[in-house]
C-alpha cells in the first residue's frame, strides 16, 4: 500500500477566498500493482470527505472508511478540507482540486479515470454533493486552471448528508460554512435546488431516527435526483442516531456511541454500487 500525505496547493489570496492558512491535505491509500496479479489493473478511487459541520473533520469518517474501500480492491483518498474560520468556496474547490488530482495521476496510480467516485459524511456529504452539482460550473474548474470535466466526479456517496438549508437544514453547517455571506448564499447551498442533469448519480444512505441531520435531507435529494433523470441508490434505516460512519465497534466513539448492526450492511451496499458504476 502506497500511502502518503499529499498538499494541496490552492492560491486563495488570488481567487478571494476566506481561507485561515490551515493546509488542506489528500491522503492516499494507493494499491501496487503486481506483476503476479494483472499489472495492467486498474481501479475505481474514491475521495472521502469526513463531516464535522464545516467545524472539522472527523477521524471516525476517515481512515477506518478507507481501508473498508481498499479491502474492496479500491483505490481511496481522505481529503482533510478547510473548515471555519475558513469559508465557502475554499472546501469546494478543494474537494474539485483533489479530484482533478486523482484524474491527472490516474496512469501513474492506475485508477479507472471514468470511476473517480467522491464520497462524504454528514456536512462532508454537503462537500461531496456539491462538487457533484457545481462541478461544470465556472468557478470551480476556472478557479483552478483545469477544464471542468478535470473536476467531475463520475458518481457520489452521501452518507446522511447535509442537503437542504430549508425546513430540515443543519443550521451549524450552514453558519460554519458562510458566516458573512450566509444570508447571501444560504439558497444557493440547498444542493437539491442545484441539482441538474449534469449531476452524476449517487449512492445515499440515512436513518429515519437522525436527530441532527434529518433524513429528509437525504429524501429531497433523492427526490431532485429523480426529476432530473439521475440514477440514484437510497437506503432508509428505521433506527440510529446522526454519525454513525462504519457503524461497528471500529468506528465507536470514545462515549460509546455510534454501533448500529442493522447499519453495518451499506458499506457493502456502496462497494457493490460502485463497482456497477
Amino acid at each position: 500500500m502506497i500511502h502518503q500525505a499529499i498538499d494541496l496547493q490552492i492560491d486563495y489570496r488570488k481567487l478571494g477566498v476566506k481561507q485561515d492558512g490551515y493546509q488542506p491535505k489528500l491522503y492516499t491509500y494507493l494499491w501496487e500493482n503486481s506483476p503476479e496479479m494483472d499489472p495492467n489493473r486498474t481501479r475505481p478511487a474514491v475521495v472521502i470527505c469526513p463531516g464535522g459541520g464545516y467545524a472539522g473533520t472527523s477521524d471516525r469518517e476517515a481512515e477506518a472508511v478507507a481501508l473498508q474501500l481498499m479491502a474492496a480492491g479500491f483505490h481511496a483518498f481522505v481529503l482533510r478540507y478547510s473548515c471555519y474560520p475558513s469559508a465557502y468556496p475554499a472546501a469546494l474547490l478543494e474537494a474539485a482540486k483533489a479530484v482533478s488530482l486523482v484524474r491527472a495521476h490516474a496512469g501513474e496510480w492506475h485508477v479507472d479515470p471514468d470511476k473517480i467516485v467522491i464520497a462524504g459524511f454528514s456536512a462532508g456529504g454537503h462537500l461531496a454533493g456539491s462538487l457533484g452539482v457545481f462541478w461544470h460550473q465556472a468557478l470551480v474548474a476556472e478557479s483552478l486552471g483545469v477544464e471542468n470535466e478535470a473536476v467531475r466526479p463520475n458518481g457520489m456517496i452521501l452518507c446522511y448528508p447535509v442537503i437542504t438549508s430549508g425546513e430540515f437544514a443543519h443550521r451549524g453547517s450552514f453558519e460554519n460554512l458562510l458566516q458573512d455571506r450566509y444570508e447571501e448564499l444560504l439558497d444557493d447551498m440547498s444542493l437539491e435546488k442545484q441539482v441538474s442533469k449534469q449531476t452524476p448519480p449517487a449512492f445515499l444512505w440515512h436513518t429515519y431516527e437522525d436527530d441532527g441531520v434529518p433524513v429528509e435531507n437525504s429524501m429531497l435529494m433523492a427526490s431532485a435526483l429523480r426529476k432530473q433523470g439521475v440514477p440514484f441508490e437510497l437506503h432508509i434505516y428505521p433506527h440510529g442516531g446522526h454519525g454513525l460512519s462504519l457503524a461497528n465497534e471500529e468506528t465507536r466513539s470514545a462515549n460509546g456511541f455510534g454501533v448500529q448492526e442493522a447499519c453495518q450492511t451499506w458499506i457493502d451496499l456502496a462497494k457493490t454500487w460502485i463497482k456497477n458504476l
